[in-house]
C-alpha cells in the first residue's frame, strides 16, 4: 500500500464502467456549458470590484493576464482530457498521472473551488436580484439580502436559487444542459446589448489614470477575476457523458475560452469607459454603469440577463461538483453512497443534493469577496498538477492514444505552472491561511478514510503484477431485443441501462 499508487489508465470507468451516466453531450452543449460558467460572473459581479480596489482601468490588462493563464492551463487540460474522458477532471488526471495522495489534495481542493465559487455566484445573482426589484418599486429589507459579515442576518434569495439550481440538476443532466444552452443564448444577447449601448457612453477621462494602482494591483486584480475562468474545467468535469468526448472535449474547453475571453475584455473596456472606477464597488456593477448612464431601461434589462447568466453560472459550478465527488466516490476515497445513482432521472442525486445544501449555506452568510478569493486558491492548485501530469504521462505512458496533444511540451505546461504559481502568490495572505487550514483538513480525511478504503488499497498480486482492482459490478447484459435493434439502428446502448445513448 502506497499514498503514489496510480490508477492504471486501462482501469478509468471509460473503459471498466460507468455507473449508469448517460452520454448525451455534444461540442456545441459543451461549449454553451463552458461559456455558461464563464461568461457570468467576472463580467456581471466581479469586474467591478477587482477595478475598484485593485487594478482600477487597469482591469483591462488583468483580464488579459488571467485570459492567457487560462489558456496555458486550457491546452494542458484539452490533451488530458482527450486522453483521460471521464468524470473527476484534474482530480482523475492527477490520480492517472502522479498518484493518490496529490490526487486527493487536488479533489479536495476542487471541492472548494466549485463549491465556494457556487456560493460566490448565488450572492451575486441575489444582489442583481435586489436591483431588479429595485427598478419596480420593491425594496428588500437589507438584513434578507446580506450576510452577517455585509451588516445583514441572512441573505434568502441566495440561498432560494442555490436550492432551486440543485433541484434542476437532480432532475437530469441532459434537461439540465438543454436549459443552461437557452440561458446562455440570453446572456449573450443581453452583453450584446450592453456593449451597443455602453459604447456611446464612454468617456475617455474616466481610463486615467491607467494604473491607479500600479503594475501590482493589475496581477493582483487578474488574481481575484481569475475565479471568471474556471468554467474550462468544469467541461472536463462532463467527460463520462458526452459523445465522442476525444473530439468533443476538447472542442469545447477551448472554444468556451476563446470566446468568453474576448467578451470580458470588450466589457472591461466599455466599462470603465461609462464609470469611474471608484464607483464601481459593487455586486452589481453593468447594471451600475447603465443607470449612472441614465439609461434606466437597459438596466432592468441587464439586471434580467444577469440573473439568467449567473443562474446557467450557478448550474455549471454545481453540476461540476457534484461528478468530482462522484469520481472520488467510486474510486473508493469517499463512502460508496456518494456515488449512487437515480434509477430514473441517472444523475449522482445524493451528492448533488448536499452539495447544493452546502452552497445556500455558505452564499447566505458569507460576502462574495472572500468565496472569490478561496475559490481561486482551490483552482490554481489544480492547474499546477495538471500542468505536471502532463509532462509526467507524456513520460509513462508515451503510447495513450492523445487525440489532442498540447504543443511544446514540456515547455508550454511548465510555463502554464509557473503562471498560476505567481498568481497564487498574489492572493491576499488570509486566503493562504484558510488554504493551508482546508488542505490539512484533507490530509486528516484522507489517512483516516480514504487510504484505506481506497479501491487500489488491496494486496497486490504476484511480483510485477499492478494491484488488483476491488470488484466492480458487471454490466447488464443487453435483452435479445436490443441487441438486435441495436445492431440495426447502429446506436450505441447506455452503459447500464440498455437504452440507446442520447
Amino acid at each position: 500500500m502506497s499514498i503514489w499508487r496510480t490508477k492504471p489508465v486501462d482501469q478509468v470507468p471509460d473503459k471498466e464502467e460507468s455507473k449508469g451516466l448517460r452520454r448525451s453531450l455534444g461540442a456545441f452543449e459543451l461549449t454553451a456549458l463552458g461559456v455558461g460558467a464563464i461568461i457570468g460572473t467576472g463580467i456581471f459581479v466581479l469586474t467591478g470590484v477587482a477595478a475598484a480596489r485593485f487594478a482600477g482601468p487597469g482591469i483591462i490588462f488583468s483580464f488579459i493576464i488571467a485570459g492567457v493563464g487560462s489558456a496555458l492551463a486550457a491546452l494542458v487540460y484539452a490533451e488530458l482530457a482527450s486522453a483521460v474522458p471521464v468524470a473527476g477532471s484534474a482530480y482523475t488526471y492527477t490520480y492517472v498521472a502522479v498518484g493518490e495522495l496529490i490526487a486527493w489534495l487536488i479533489g479536495w481542493n476542487l471541492v472548494l473551488e466549485y463549491t465556494v465559487a457556487a456560493g460566490a455566484v448565488s450572492v451575486g445573482w441575489s444582489a442583481y436580484f435586489g436591483n431588479m426589484l429595485q427598478s419596480i418599486g420593491l425594496v428588500l429589507p437589507h438584513w434578507a439580502v446580506a450576510s452577517p459579515l455585509a451588516g445583514g442576518l441572512v441573505n434568502l434569495p441566495a440561498i432560494g436559487i442555490a436550492l432551486i439550481v440543485t433541484g434542476l440538476l437532480v432532475l437530469g443532466t441532459k434537461e439540465s444542459v438543454l436549459i443552461n444552452s437557452i440561458v446562455v443564448f440570453v446572456k449573450l444577447a443581453v452583453i450584446a446589448l450592453f456593449i451597443a449601448i455602453g459604447v456611446f457612453h464612454v468617456s475617455p477621462a474616466n481610463w486615467k489614470p491607467l494604473l491607479p494602482f500600479g503594475p501590482g494591483g493589475v496581477v493582483r486584480g487578474a488574481a481575484i477575476i481569475f475565479f471568471a475562468y474556471i468554467g474550462f474545467d468544469a467541461v472536463s468535469t462532463a467527460s463520462e457523458e458526452v459523445r465522442n468526448p476525444q473530439r468533443n472535449l476538447p472542442i469545447g474547453i477551448i472554444a468556451s475560452l476563446l470566446i468568453s475571453t474576448t467578451l470580458y475584455i470588450v466589457v472591461a473596456i466599455i466599462l470603465t469607459g461609462i464609470v469611474r472606477y471608484t464607483g464601481l464597488n459593487t455586486a452589481a456593477p453593468v447594471a451600475t454603469a447603465l443607470l449612472a448612464a441614465g439609461v434606466a431601461w437597459a438596466s432592468g434589462i441587464v439586471s434580467v440577463g444577469a440573473l439568467a447568466g449567473l443562474t446557467s453560472v450557478l448550474l455549471v459550478m454545481l453540476y461540476g461538483q457534484s461528478r468530482i465527488f462522484f469520481a472520488m466516490s467510486r474510486d473508493g476515497l469517499l463512502p460508496d453512497v456518494f456515488a449512487k445513482v437515480h434509477p430514473r432521472f441517472k444523475t449522482p442525486f445524493l451528492i448533488t443534493t448536499i452539495t447544493g445544501l452546502v452552497v445556500a449555506a455558505l452564499s447566505g452568510f458569507l460576502p462574495v469577496t472572500v468565496l472569490a478569493e478561496m475559490a481561486n486558491i482551490g483552482t490554481l492548485s489544480a492547474f499546477l498538477v495538471v500542468a505536471i501530469g502532463v509532462i509526467v504521462l507524456r513520460r509513462t505512458n508515451p503510447e495513450l492514444p492523445r487525440p489532442f496533444r498540447t504543443p511544446f511540451v514540456p515547455y508550454l505546461p511548465v510555463i502554464s505552472f509557473l503562471f498560476s504559481l505567481y498568481l497564487m502568490i498574489n492572493l491576499p495572505l488570509l486566503t493562504w491561511i484558510r488554504f493551508v487550514i482546508w488542505v490539512t483538513i484533507g490530509f486528516v480525511l484522507y489517512f483516516a478514510y480514504g487510504y484505506r478504503h481506497s479501491r487500489l488499497a488491496v494486496a497486490p498480486g504476484p511480483p510485477g503484477e499492478a494491484a488488483r482492482l476491488r470488484p466492480i459490478p458487471a454490466l447488464k447484459p443487453l435483452k435479445a431485443s436490443q441487441e438486435k435493434n441495436d445492431s440495426q439502428t447502429g446506436e450505441q446502448p447506455d452503459n447500464e441501462t440498455g437504452e440507446p445513448a442520447e
